[in-house]
């Protein structure tokens, strides 16, 4: 074997070896208020939980009572549901990189907890 075709064998080998042993970062599902959905019971539910880019979080509710909204803090802090608007009772939102803020659009929902508020590394 001539010293070229050598160091190809090595260096296709030592690749290999990399993607093999290499960790995949997959994406993880996270439905929102876990097996209750997305309700008046999701404060603190992203406590604890360690969401990154890609991820995604399912809100799953009954269209008739409830929407999600993805607002920019601000609209989180104050309750105003002015942005991207969600209806479908079984939406699927994926994380970018950074915070991400969900509110409830239906009036008086958002002031009595129905938000969250997701950091993805």
């Amino acid at each position: 074997m001539s010293a070229e075709k050598g160091v190809a064998v090595v260096v296709t080998a030592m690749l290999l070896f990399v993607l093999l042993h290499s960790n995949v970062a997959q994406a993880d599902t996270y439905n929102v208020g876990d097996s209750s959905g997305w309700g008046f019971n999701v404060t603190g539910w992203a406590d604890n939980k360690s969401f990154k880019a890609g991820d995604t979080l399912v809100f799953k509710y009954k269209t008739e009572f409830h929407n999600v909204v993805a607002v920019n803090k601000a609209c989180y802090d104050s309750c105003e549901p002015t942005g991207k608007v969600y209806e479908s009772g079984n939406d699927e939102i994926e994380l970018e990189k950074g915070d991400s803020y969900f509110i409830c659009g239906k009036p008086g929902h958002c002031a009595a907890g129905m938000k969250i508020a997701v950091a993805a590394a």
